[in-house]
């Protein structure tokens, strides 16, 4: 496989960010089709080391190669939420990327099941061997648990008519394909907006539900700051809102310290925070938004630890 099939996005800003230490160790939690990942090795000495994880099995065999052709390379298919298992507590972190989403190769690809451009199978796992597929759960799942999942990860205020129009459709017949889901939201919606499809949060909303997106990057948030030595930095590109929310109650959260109750007579030490904030949020370039549209809610935070 080619590395260069899927460019990353913010990847000279990203490793910049993070890489402050080049005999440091290193971890890729999300490698896609390794953008970042190799980036950051062409700034890492020889005595570095750089772990790359992910859950889907073909960015597992380009991280494969990748490890056979560079000894700094460990690889390990894993979700975020086992960093902890890889990592052990002696084995301190100089850096940890988090690039989130869906990659440019999994979109395009009908047999994932992600995107509604292309008829395909209703999958949408990021590791198809493992967990129920979309069309799983959406023959099973409730008219209000569909609405739930739809208004909650998608913030789609047309929920409860996408709901109901699914569950009237499988009585008649099993959703399997994705124009076919995308079919029945499209005829759900009432109201359209300019240059997006009626399906687009609703397609978002189950995707993130059957990967358990929002709950593995808390997680491996936690872990990450666990494992990270002093001045080690944690460096996440997010895409969607409810993403960067969660980072940014993250890092708020840990630069802020202890939360005591109000009026309490503690002092700025007392505190305890254990983050720093490094620059301002970062968005992409216009140059790399012409080149790349997919890039244009992409937003990059930096935080390093202090204890």
């Amino acid at each position: 496989m080619e590395y260069d099939e899927h460019q990353g996005i913010l990847i000279e800003e990203a490793i910049q960010a993070m890489v402050y230490d080049t005999s440091g160790n290193y971890v890729d939690m999300t490698f896609g089709r390794g953008g970042h990942a190799q980036r950051m090795l062409h700034s890492l000495d020889d005595t570095a080391r750089l772990l790359v994880l992910d859950r889907d099995p073909e960015a597992i065999q380009v991280a494969k190669e990748l490890a056979e052709k560079d000894d700094r390379v460990t690889w390990a298919h894993e979700r975020f939420g086992n960093l902890g298992e890889l990592v052990i507590e002696s084995e301190s972190l100089h850096g940890v990327l988090f690039d989130l989403g869906v990659s440019s190769p999994q979109l395009d690809d009908p047999r994932r099941g992600f995107s509604f451009l292309r008829d395909g199978p209703l999958d949408m796992r990021m590791d198809s061997s493992r967990g129920f597929s979309a069309a799983e759960w959406i023959s099973s799942a409730s008219e209000e648990e569909i609405s739930d999942v739809i208004y909650r990860y998608g913030e789609e205020r047309h929920s409860r008519r996408m709901a109901k129009r699914v569950v009237e459709a499988r009585r008649l017949k099993p959703i399997s394909t994705t124009l076919e889901l995308a079919e029945l939201f499209k005829a759900a919606h009432p109201s359209w907006q300019r240059d997006r499809h009626p399906a687009t949060k609703a397609f978002q909303a189950i995707r993130i539900h059957v990967n358990n997106e929002l709950d593995e990057l808390s997680q491996g948030l936690d872990i990450a700051l666990d494992r990270l030595c002093v001045g080690g930095r944690i460096v996440v590109i997010s895409f969607h809102s409810l993403e960067d929310r969660i980072v940014k109650r993250f890092m708020s959260r840990h630069t802020r310290g202890d939360d005591f109750p109000r009026g309490l007579p503690i002092t700025e030490s007392e505190l305890r925070p254990r983050l720093k904030l490094i620059g301002k949020p970062r968005r992409v370039s216009s140059l790399e938004l012409a080149d790349n549209l997919r890039s244009r809610s992409a937003i990059m935070r930096v935080a390093q630890k202090i204890k």
